[in-house]
């Protein structure tokens, strides 16, 4: 369910308690589970548990393991399979802290049927790799494994369940592996260290105080991985990898009832010890009244304040609960909008602001009710008292008829797309249900029978029950205040006894009921008047109709049944900040952000997201340096709204001072300490190396921000869109030429048009030639990272590209091989390339990671001497053929997806190679024509090591 939900929203999660037996199938009158009226589940009562989706099987086998089995067509020829155990770092012994971790990255060094690296070879015959299609993840309470298979190549199944059932009792803890792994586990350790990790552990300890979870944190104690001993791991593994603490999960391509005859094949024979150590479950202890705590750290780059409440976990199975949580959702909704509107206002309170309740994940006994703002460094007191005065305003006086009106148009909107789109489902998402059932308990109703809930139970939420929640979010108990901060000279941070003060008043003050403005009005009152298509292409093979319109804009479509409730858009011409003079070029590179946020027409922003509630429209503007535009999308029904938006984006765009007032001050407070992040610095001095220090690509500043001009940004605006004959609008998606015809004439041939067709400058910014080297320290943590840029000119088309991009492939699994997996230097490594034709046509090259900085210089050598290697060595006939299917592979993946599409379109327009728009749907050909010689030519072409820049950053000398 929750693949429709947000979270931060709380469309979150909802549950049923399945009996332990066997196969379970829903029992429904009518078994499709796809009625949608209220009707259809009317007979359900409250105490009564919610329906199970028909097309699941859900069984248990009688050792106590669970399996669920789903045939999901997205995407095609492919199987999502998971191992989920019950067990976390909460259960770890006390010289185990960090072990449970441990362990699953052994399930990856050897097994019974795979010993040593063979569960990477079984991937690599597939052309797979660890990572993306095999990968795992250990938390407190359960440690979840997933696999992605081809379900069309015969056997593969049945041999990703034998490693399913190793990873389940099947390891081998050899000795060699373990030293090799125990290096990997450090080096996760070590690149999570810095600011944000020392914070998350300061108010973690004050937020579970009490609790075993306190000193329980799955990464661990470092020393207790480095002198870990088979026998250590080898308990946990005995004790808790155990069948009645594990589930299977199979979802994609496959005979459901095939696959659960596997699984009962597979993993019957697997049995728990004798005696089986109890599984215990943990709670984090209730406190009375509110506790306060004040975090800071030097590195720490912003203020921000949070009030939380555990409280005791809805009851996620039963109907009745199913509707509780539909009154969480309404109220989170409605106290985050007002949130943000007070953002929006003339000297507002905070930067941002959100409201939450949902799962708490440590431990799952309860749900966390939040409130959490950005606030400046000196406004952690205004911020509390602002978050506190507007619960006290809800507590008080309710929120408004049209309020909850609006919250309860969006939510039915979610679900109603949420049906309309089941069908285009991935697999993925699904296994992540099943996933969520076996933890959490979450229901598993189909998406049909959860609109039809809705229809039976929103209409009838009164505001009465909605206003009663303030005192169940947030009670007088068990409520923690946290501020946390930048440890910085002139930072003068409230006491506890400050901010307990500061709730006492704010919730004694008098106030105002809130005014809700704008409902009912529309967001056009007249059409424009109308254009027309003056001529029509189709480019042969590419499924593209092309016209041109009478203003002279050019629109291309493509429409796809991928996903019956999805169009996207994007629109760009060429100019974009290069246009700008030196005078006006800071005010002109936040023009899309602070114009925008004004609104368009009469409507401010605020106005304007009233307007638009209940509407999957979305229309965001875009200056780039060489290239200006609009992308989004819509849904069918609000197809019309969303071609209205992009009209009154281009012709009647909106400056508003006092919300740009608030974005200037937003900005101020959020740069304020920002060079304190080790981070930030290192990004910054990689720019400005990769830019000869242009001054086109200075970050943005305290300075800069005083200079920002609203007028300047509204006048650039307006001038990189006043040509509607320089734009190429690309549409894709669920529509046909014939319907989206009467929109585009009406709203988009009747753009203005100067026929000036300007184009981008030249800023001659690129690195300086030969080796560029930068040493900067900065941070406590014990870590350094590295980045090293190959850049260069480059020979843009369709055939350089595939090989520079497959070059860069080849490259990062030579790096992981040897920087990961044979010297444990680093977690992650990456190798990204990059290639663009305009100004001019360059690539870049980019290789990241993270180690012990002790082992810079030595892990920096051996990354040259792998692109060595790559350079001189010619890859086999067998490995161009892995290669190859792996290709193939990731895009028949990419070709059901619209984004996909539209970027790839788009691209080619924008880059002048329109003529060549077929290729978009011609990759298989160009994959099939790659050769060895090919790709060993990118590899001495593009990986220069006499033309690079090399960043390093190292922790400050103490």
């Amino acid at each position: 369910m929750t693949f429709l939900r947000l979270r931060v929203a709380l469309y979150g999660v909802f549950a049923v308690v399945l009996a332990a037996a066997d196969p379970i199938t829903s029992a429904q009158t009518k078994p499709a589970g796809r009625e949608t009226s209220a009707a259809s589940v009317a007979s359900y009562g409250r105490s009564q548990q919610m329906p199970v989706d028909p097309e699941v099987v859900v069984g248990t086998l009688p050792n106590g393991l669970r399996y669920y089995v789903r045939a999901n067509g997205k995407p095609a020829h492919r199987a999502e399979l998971r191992l989920v155990v019950k067990a976390g770092s909460v259960l770890e012994d006390d010289d185990q802290r960090g072990l449970a971790h441990f362990v699953e990255h052994m399930e990856f060094e050897g097994t019974r049927r795979f010993p040593q690296q063979s569960i990477v070879d079984f991937l690599s015959s597939l052309g797979l790799s660890i990572g993306p299609d095999a990968n795992a993840a250990t938390s407190y309470d359960d440690t979840q494994y997933t696999l992605r298979v081809p379900a069309d190549v015969p056997g593969v199944l049945d041999r990703a369940l034998d490693v399913l059932e190793d990873w389940a009792q099947g390891a081998s803890f050899d000795p060699s592996g373990i030293d090799r792994e125990r290096g990997i586990v450090l080096s996760e350790w070590r690149m999570h260290l810095g600011a944000d990790e020392r914070t998350q552990d300061k108010i973690r300890r004050v937020q579970l105080e009490g609790s075993r979870y306190a000193d329980r944190p799955p990464i661990g104690s470092p020393d207790v991985i480095e002198h870990a001993q088979r026998e250590q791991l080898m308990r946990f593994y005995r004790d808790w990898y155990r069948p009645d603490l594990m589930a299977v999960i199979v979802v994609g391509d496959v005979d459901r009832d095939a696959v659960a005859a596997m699984i009962k094949e597979h993993f019957s024979s697997l049995s728990s010890p004798s005696p089986a150590r109890p599984r215990p479950a943990f709670d984090v202890p209730d406190h009375p009244g509110t506790r306060y705590a004040v975090v800071t750290d030097k590195e720490t780059t912003a203020t921000a304040v949070q009030i939380s409440d555990l409280r005791p976990a809805r009851n996620q199975g039963s109907v009745g609960g199913y509707r509780e949580l539909m009154l969480d959702q309404l109220f989170g909704g409605m106290v985050g909008a007002r949130l943000d509107e007070l953002s929006q206002s003339a000297n507002p309170p905070f930067l941002r602001a959100a409201a939450d309740r949902g799962l708490f994940p440590t431990a799952r006994t309860r749900d966390e009710a939040v409130l959490q703002a950005l606030v400046s460094n000196d406004g952690a007191v205004r911020g509390l008292e602002a978050l506190v005065t507007e619960l006290q305003r809800v507590a008080r006086y309710g929120f408004t008829a049209t309020e909850l009106a609006r919250a309860k148009q969006a939510m039915m909107l979610v679900y109603e797309r949420g049906a309309t789109e089941s069908p285009d489902r991935e697999s993925a998402s699904r296994a992540d249900e099943y996933t969520r059932n076996f933890l959490q308990g979450e229901a598993l109703p189909t998406i049909w029978q959860e609109l039809a809930f809705h229809r039976r139970f929103v209409p009838g939420i009164t505001l009465a029950e909605v206003n009663a929640l303030t005192g169940n979010w947030f009670p007088n108990q068990n409520r923690l205040v946290v501020v946390s901060a930048p440890e910085a000279a002139g930072i003068v941070l409230p006491d506890q006894a400050q901010l307990a003060a500061v709730v006492k008043t704010a919730s004694a003050k008098p106030l105002k009921a809130f005014r809700d403005a704008a409902a009912g009005q529309t967001l056009m009152d007249a059409k424009p008047s109308r254009g027309t298509v003056v001529r029509t292409t189709s480019p042969a093979g590419a499924g593209i109709t092309e016209w041109t319109l009478s203003n002279g804009a050019t629109v291309v479509l493509r429409p796809t049944t991928l996903k019956e409730d999805q169009i996207l858009f994007r629109v760009a011409a060429p100019g974009g900040t290069s246009l700008a003079s030196d005078a006006d070029f800071i005010s002109a590179r936040i023009a899309d952000d602070v114009v925008p946020a004004g609104g368009v027409a009469r409507f401010n922003g605020v106005t304007l997201d009233k307007i638009l509630a209940g509407k999957a429209v979305a229309v965001t503007p875009f200056i780039n340096e060489i290239v200006e535009g609009m992308a989004g999308g819509s849904t069918p029904q609000d197809l019309e709204t969303m071609f209205q938006l992009i009209y009154l984006r281009f012709t009647q765009p909106r400056a508003d001072p006092t919300v740009f007032a608030a974005i200037a001050s937003q900005a101020r407070a959020l740069l304020a300490n920002r060079m304190a992040s080790p981070d930030v610095v290192c990004n910054q001095a990689i720019a400005a190396a990769l830019s000869r220090n242009s001054p086109r690509r200075q970050p943005e500043t305290r300075a800069t921000v005083d200079q920002w001009d609203l007028a300047k940004s509204l006048a650039f605006y307006q001038a990189r869109f006043a040509d509607a004959s320089n734009f190429t609008f690309v549409f894709v998606g669920s529509f046909t030429p014939e319907v989206i015809k009467p929109l585009v004439e009406t709203y988009i041939a009747s753009l203005p048009a100067t026929h000036a067709h300007e184009t981008w400058r030249d800023l001659d910014i690129a690195p300086s030639p030969g080796v560029v080297n930068t040493t900067i320290e900065k941070g406590v943590a014990p870590k350094s990272q590295v980045a090293i840029v190959l850049s260069g000119p480059f020979e843009y088309d369709e055939a350089h590209k595939l090989a520079l991009r497959t070059m860069s492939l080849l490259l990062q699994s030579r790096l992981l091989d040897a920087i990961r997996e044979e010297l444990g230097g680093t977690y992650s490594i990456t190798a990204t390339p990059d290639a663009n034709k305009f100004p001019r046509s360059r690539y870049r090259v980019r290789i990241d990671w993270t180690c012990d900085p002790a082992r810079t210089a030595t892990l920096v050598q051996r990354v040259f001497e792998e692109i060595g290697f790559l350079k001189s060595t010619r890859l086999s006939p067998d490995q161009m053929a892995r290669l190859r299917g792996a290709l193939l592979r990731e895009f028949e993946a990419n070709s059901q997806d619209n984004g996909y599409l539209l970027d790839e379109i788009a691209r080619r327009y924008a880059n002048g190679d329109a003529a060549d728009v077929a290729a978009v749907a011609n990759v298989p050909e160009r994959i099939g024509a790659l050769t060895a010689d090919a790709i060993q030519l990118a590899a001495q072409t593009y990986l220069d090591t006499g033309n690079y820049v090399k960043v390093t950053l190292m922790p400050e000398s103490k």
